[in-house]
């Protein structure tokens, strides 16, 4: 079967189509949830062995980030300093952020919470915790596809965005200037107490790595 007739095969099917190397994930496997309604209440274990829900963070802006350390998506960003410079951005006005790792063990960007910690140090990251969701529950709850994947959460629980970081779903560094960041306009939305304009957007990069 060509490449072409596959993906029209996968499409009637109701099935996935992603990039070139990626799991195949039926598009009705879980339902992504829809912005404007109360985000799905979840609680999972941060790196330090507290649990942290998302009902504890009530009264605060809250982002989360889906992602993957082997990702070159996810590497793209971090490599050229644009998720931490979002992260103490965010988190020096009160937003608390959430970076949340859905790889199950044995598949690409399992860590453990030592190795997340790592991570987050050597990359100089600024996220208010990490969590770990090896079983996926978490990342099916809110529908998350791919690395990065990115929500906004406003103070009342209201999910606003769910989507990609940028317009820019390439791995080239180069590509992160001049980049419409949709995260970014999203937060600043919310703080304004104001609709974001895009409140959602096609995510883009490696596909999380569930069980």
């Amino acid at each position: 079967m060509s490449e072409l007739s596959r993906r029209a095969f996968l499409a009637a099917s109701g099935l996935a189509v992603v990039a070139r190397g990626s799991l195949v994930i039926p598009s009705s496997a879980w339902a992504a949830p829809k912005t404007g309604v109360a985000a799905p209440a979840f609680t999972a274990s941060a790196t330090t062995g507290k649990a942290v829900s998302l009902a504890d963070q009530r009264g605060q802006i809250v982002v989360l980030e889906w992602t993957n350390h082997e990702c070159p998506y996810v590497r793209k960003h971090y490599e050229t300093g644009n998720m931490q410079a979002l992260q103490k951005e965010a988190t020096a006005q009160g937003v608390v952020w959430l970076t949340i790792i859905s790889s199950a063990p044995g598949t690409q960007g399992f860590v453990s919470a030592a190795e997340a910690d790592q991570l987050t140090a050597s990359r100089q990251a600024a996220p208010s915790a990490v969590l770990l969701d090896p079983t996926g529950a978490v990342g099916k709850m809110y529908g998350a596809t791919n690395t990065p994947h990115m929500y906004v959460i406003d103070k009342a629980g209201t999910l606003m965005y769910a989507g990609a970081i940028d317009d820019r779903p390439t791995t080239r560094r180069s590509d992160v200037q001049g980049a419409q960041n949709y995260v970014r306009e999203a937060l600043q939305a919310v703080a304004a107490g104001q609709p974001v304009k895009t409140p959602v957007t096609r995510a883009y990069g490696c596909t999380v790595k569930y069980a």
